[in-house]
């Protein structure tokens, strides 16, 4: 898992570069200087177009003085370079990055008020002016500059963040910061950048490596966490000779009702084709018929008053909620559920009773799964004013409860009770569609029963979820919850080689 750090640890991660690599901090700053340009080329390919670069006096700024060199020299013919100068507090690396600019005859015009920028004039505007140290909003001029900039309505790349978002911590209700099309940053995301608020800064990011120290950034204390290909490759199993169904356990999803069976045959779908064994739904007698003619390998529970406890004894993992129901008996075979003392994989309706029932939810079984999204969540736990309270919510109630929480959205968040939040980075709009939660249940109820633990499961399930959906996508404008079984096992298959 990639570690994420703070814009603190960030610095401190410049630093010891800087000491035990022997490097100045101006060939580094040049590094990421080269490393945003290798990228900006590719966006922005045609040498003619008018490129204003707005360079703040600080550190970010000497990246954006530096950018600019590197494109003359590599004829880029249009370059206008803005030098924001709002104090009298400059960086040693900026003041030179001008002097080696001011070398190439590349002129900087010093704006000290935000109303000088009216003449500009540019195709795309880069935007280096204030970085990750940021904290707080705008004011004064600098909110004066960013108002401007994001009414110009040409393509912003910011260097590293947006002028004006912070790197950490709650985001802004009302962001006064620059929008950008797209943010190059170096070596690391920063971890606002999967929070839904975002999208107020910025539309899509970009990560390049500008050689920072790894092994000191992956020591560093911090409780985020990115998954990738990597660790998804060495989480996922073989299938191994001589095994069998039995191998691979017996999963039971309890699940479905009368007028919501669709729920029901998607979780089990994706139950079936994530490798469990075994599959069998709990479902009521007039779901038979559907559950047979779509799903022959899928076995059936009949739900009756009748099923005792007993019944629920022969299954390695169970899952419970899509399409159930939260009338009063489905409430109390939740109950019988939840008195199995077993971990169990909670979404959909089993979350809206767990609300109804806050003693059910201190009942349950260490290490249990649940899979809310945000208003599932809040009916849990109450309104939060924003994604960063919510999660820091779900990481406590974690810790406190022995559980295991996937805050659905498009970056997942996962919630483990080693107080670890594990972001996955996989899945894309084209899946904003219905039954997709059902799908992750199924998932990861399948990837319980082959014995893999719960927080494996969870972080394994939502990553193949959401890839999954990415390589649909590829062909797709849209995906559909019914298309994305079918695809699990040939995602698991290409990972896995």
């Amino acid at each position: 898992m990639q570690t994420l750090l703070t814009a603190a640890q960030m610095r401190n991660a410049d630093a010891h570069t800087i000491k035990h690599q022997s490097i100045s901090s101006i060939n580094l700053m040049e590094k990421a200087a080269k490393a945003f340009v290798k990228v900006l080329k590719k966006e922005v390919s045609n040498k003619e177009t008018k490129i204003s670069i707005l360079c703040g006096q600080g550190n970010n700024g000497g990246d954006g003085l530096a950018i600019a060199r590197l494109l003359a020299n590599d004829s880029y013919k249009n370059i206008a370079v803005y030098l924001i100068s709002f104090s009298v507090e400059q960086s040693e690396d900026n003041k030179k990055n001008i002097k080696r600019l001011l070398k190439l005859n590349i002129p900087v015009t010093i704006i000290k008020e935000a109303e000088k920028l009216k003449s500009l004039q540019a195709d795309v505007l880069i935007d280096a002016i204030l970085g990750s140290g940021l904290n707080k909003p705008l004011q004064g001029e600098y909110a004066a500059v960013a108002t401007f900039v994001n009414e110009l309505k040409i393509r912003v790349i910011s260097v590293d963040v947006p002028t004006g978002f912070s790197s950490e911590g709650g985001i802004a209700e009302k962001y006064n910061g620059i929008k950008a099309d797209l943010t190059i940053c170096f070596q690391r995301p920063k971890i606002n950048f999967f929070f839904p608020e975002s999208v107020k800064a910025l539309a899509k990011f970009k990560v390049v490596d500008i050689g920072l120290d790894e092994d000191f950034i992956e020591n560093q204390k911090s409780e985020w966490k990115l998954t990738t290909e990597s660790d998804i490759k060495k989480l996922l199993k073989p299938r191994k000779n001589f095994s069998h169904k039995g191998t691979y356990g017996h999963a039971l999803l309890v699940a479905g009702n009368n007028t919501t069976m669709g729920a029901a045959l998607l979780a089990a779908s994706a139950c079936l084709h994530s490798g469990a064994g075994l599959t069998t739904v709990c479902l009521p007698q007039g779901g038979l018929t559907a559950l047979n003619s779509s799903l022959p390998e899928v076995m059936a529970l009949p739900r009756n008053q009748y099923l005792a406890m007993e019944a629920f004894d022969r299954f390695s993992a169970i899952a419970v909620g899509p399409g159930l129901g939260v009338e009063e008996e489905k409430e109390e075979l939740l109950e019988k559920l939840v008195n199995l003392r077993k971990p169990l994989v909670l979404d959909a309706d089993a979350l809206t009773i767990l609300s109804q029932r806050g003693d059910l939810l201190h009942e349950l079984s260490a290490k249990s799964i649940l899979t809310p999204h945000m208003k599932e969540f809040d009916r849990l736990f109450g309104e939060h004013k924003n994604w960063w309270r919510r999660v820091e919510t779900a990481r406590r109630e974690a810790i406190a409860r022995d559980l295991i929480f996937v805050l659905k959205n498009q970056y997942t968040f996962i919630c483990l009770p080693n107080g670890n939040v594990h972001i996955n980075p996989t899945g894309n709009p084209a899946m904003a569609s219905g039954g997709m939660g059902d799908v992750l249940t199924g998932i990861i109820v399948a990837l319980l029963a082959q014995s893999y633990s719960s927080a494996d499961a969870a972080i394994l399930g939502t990553y193949l979820h959401g890839k999954a959906g990415d390589e649909l996508a590829k062909k797709r404008f849209t995906v559909n919850a019914s298309q994305l079984p079918l695809q699990i096992p040939k995602t698991m298959k290409r990972i896995i080689k």
